[in-house]
């Protein structure tokens, strides 16, 4: 649309001509359709494209910029005047119009908002972490005069209460007493927020900047802690305070803000062009496109392409359900790595919180819980708020916890809820809130003795509760074992990537590909046909039939039916397809029955024990632990304390468990708190 030359009209009619005439490429006229709809829906505030307005009127636009508070008021009374020609009933009404403008031409990093910024109209885009109450605040303050009565009127702005200097009243004009009358009053909602960089923002080794926006009205409420949002505000400076020392000369900055627009309720806030649809659609048609993304997740690393399959289906993840009594199954695929040092797990957790499309990591050295569900913070006015913490800002996304071993058991013990819930709730200083976490979480640990034991179960191995290890549908340990032949190919790919400086495998999808792949995917919905129903039915029951009654070890529990059918829908969504087929559900099951391979196996019978996961204690270490406890009880039955030497050698005759054993037995029931030593040499039952 060429630009119309209105230079010598006021700015007002200048705005009420771009209502009035703005038409869209189809003849429409696009904001006096936006005007009359107001009074059907009973909105105050006018949207308008900033896009629009610079194509109408880029003089007029960039006065709008530099001084938004004099070009707003225009824009405000211009809607109003045109409000009264599109709708005089519902004008009438109305006192004020807000016109709120949505896409600036230029963004302006949150970081390099400064001084040169004040007064002006910017937009930004970060992640909202926290959110005051909703308030009223005082627009226009009614005062009456104790001596007189007389009434008086006056508009508020700034942040404290203005009073009137004198009554109105000719009679009076004394200096007050003044009663602030609240009923005749008028109050708007408002409410504070705090947004911060994005971690794709961040500077390497820079610290998050953060700023608070001022919401007014109908943009209150619009965003919660953990979205991703963009805002648009006038940059107001607020003289700094110390109490009874004075004023400084700093100013803190923050947001007046005009606008608000949500990027991060859903995970299609990555743009796909209609060029990359077409790409996406003709991958997904490939037969072997699940190699082809195993293939394109961190190609720079050598091997693992079972724990890539994995980050694959955690990446796509399953599909959440609700049901008709309010209990909700959860989707996303939750996997824990534990690997010896020096087998790039650190690598693959930063790489797939870069790849998908909102991933956070963090370390468990210098993680709290507060840092990973959220924090109950004091704000300057006195009030608690809520800060949202890493799990919540990772909603619908993937959060990669590193060195998950070495996070302080109270702190891991945080994580809980979010992994199987998907929530994470508060209860403190008052405040009581359940907030969303709906993320998968991808850990990586070090074995407890700093390399993995075999010879081990996975509980000895690893120093984490056994409430956590349950709920991880997939655990792989990523094992550094001397190989010839894999380390001269893996010493050839390493050395490649230090001369050649890139991969020397070039991923079939390309990283930025993947990611959009990736989010476009996830709107798919797949269905699961009776012929998958059919084939976990049978994987399962057969897994159960190898669990008799009485003899044998828990091979699987309906967690891990549970998981079977996640990684089958994530499957699905890889491939776009519609419904999960029996192709999707005998790859799943390999996989879990690689990862029950590696951490289900009892290592003194070699059968699957899924209580190594659920309990930390296989089938035959409970069953020696219960003839030790039963020996116990013989003897004091008989004696009224046990002696250690009769214990021993009672379990060596009856029993056939070794005085070492014996011992070892003994001290795992001592510490599980079982059994107790009333004096050196003896024990009794608890």
């Amino acid at each position: 649309m060429t630009e119309i030359k209105t230079e010598t009209i006021g700015p007002e009619e200048r705005f009420q001509n771009f209502l009035k005439s703005f038409q869209t490429e189809t003849g429409e006229y696009k904001y006096r359709r936006r005007i009359a709809q107001m009074g059907v829906i009973g909105s105050r505030s006018l949207i308008i494209d900033f896009e629009d307005l610079a194509t109408f009127d880029s003089s007029l636009a960039k006065n709008l910029i530099d001084n938004p508070d004099e070009f707003l008021a225009y824009a405000s009374k211009a809607a109003e005047a045109q409000l009264k020609i599109e709708d005089p009933e519902y004008a009438e009404k109305v006192e004020m119009i807000y016109v709120r403008f949505r896409g600036l031409l230029d963004k302006v990093s949150l970081r390099n908002v400064g001084a040169e910024h004040r007064g002006k109209l910017i937009m930004v885009d970060g992640i909202l972490v926290r959110a005051t109450m909703v308030k009223p605040l005082l627009t226009n303050a009614v005062f009456k005069c104790r001596r007189c009565d007389q009434t008086q009127s006056i508009p508020q702005t700034g942040v404290f209460l203005q009073r009137p200097f004198s009554c109105t009243n000719p009679a009076c004009r004394r200096a007050g007493p003044f009663d602030f009358v609240e009923g005749e009053s008028s109050f708007i909602n408002s409410q504070e927020v705090r947004i911060q960089e994005r971690p794709e923002d961040l500077p390497p080794g820079q610290l998050p900047r953060s700023m608070d926006v001022k919401l007014i009205e109908d943009l209150v409420d619009i965003a919660r802690p953990g979205d991703r949002v963009s805002v648009i505000g006038i940059v107001r400076a607020l003289q700094e305070v110390i109490p009874r020392r004075g004023r400084l000369r700093t100013f803190d900055l923050y947001l007046e803000a005009n606008f608000i627009d949500t990027l991060g309720k859903e995970v299609e806030i990555v743009q796909i062009s209609p060029e990359e649809e077409k790409q996406i659609l003709e991958f997904s048609k490939d037969p072997f496109i699940h190699l082809k993304i195993i293939r394109s997740i961190a190609p720079s690393i050598y091997g693992y392409e079972d724990v890539k399959e994995a980050i694959s289906y955690l990446l796509f993840s399953g599909v959440p359900k609700t049901l008709p009594d309010g209990v909700s199954i959860r989707g996303d695929v939750n996997l824990l790595l534990i690997g010896d040092p020096g087998t790039a797990k650190s690598q693959l957790l930063q790489y797939v919180a870069r790849i998908a499309p909102r991933g956070l990591y963090t370390s468990g050295r210098g993680t709290t819980a507060a840092g990973l569900t959220a924090a109950v913070v004091r704000e300057k006015a006195g009030g608690l708020v809520l800060e949202a913490g890493a799990l919540v800002l990772a909603d619908k996304g993937v959060c990669s916890i590193d060195e998950f071993d070495k996070m302080r058991p109270e702190d891991r013990v945080a994580i809980h809820e979010a992994m199987e819930q998907q929530t994470i709730s508060v209860a403190k200083g008052g405040i009581v809130a359940t907030l969303n976490a709906r993320s998968s979480i991808l850990a990586a640990a070090n074995p407890a003795l700093g390399r993995y034991e075999p010879s081990r179960t996975v509980a000895e191995n690893i120093t984490l509760p056994i409430t956590v290890l349950s709920r991880f549908d997939l655990i792989f340990i990523m094992k550094d074992v001397p190989q010839r032949e894999l380390d001269t190919k893996m010493s050839e790919h390493i050395l490649s990537l230090h001369t050649s400086g890139a991969a020397p495998i070039v991923p079939p999808i390309p990283p930025q590909l993947l990611r959009k792949y990736i989010s476009y995917a996830k709107r798919i919905v797949p269905r699961i046909t009776e012929e998958t129903v059919k084939r976990f039915e049978a994987f399962y029951l057969k897994m159960r039939a190898v669990s008799e009654p009485t003899t044998s070890p828990v091979a699987i529990t309906p967690r891990q039916l549970e998981s079977l059918v996640r990684l089958a829908e994530a499957r699905a969504r890889a491939a776009l397809r519609s419904e999960v087929t029996a192709e999707d559900a005998e790859a799943v099951i390999k996989l879990v029955e690689k990862s029950l391979g590696q951490v289900g196996i009892d290592v003194t019978t070699g059968k699957y024990d899924i209580d190594l996961i659920m309990t930390g204690k296989p089938k035959t270490l409970r069953d020696k632990l219960q003839d030790v406890l039963s020996t116990i009880v013989e003897i004091e039955r008989e004696d009224g304390i046990v002696a250690l030497e009769k214990l021993c050698d009672q379990l060596r005759t009856v029993h056939g468990i070794e005085r070492i054993e014996a011992d070892k037995l003994i001290t795992q029931l001592t510490r599980d708190g079982t059994i107790y030593s009333p004096k050196a040499g003896y024990v009794k039952k608890t």
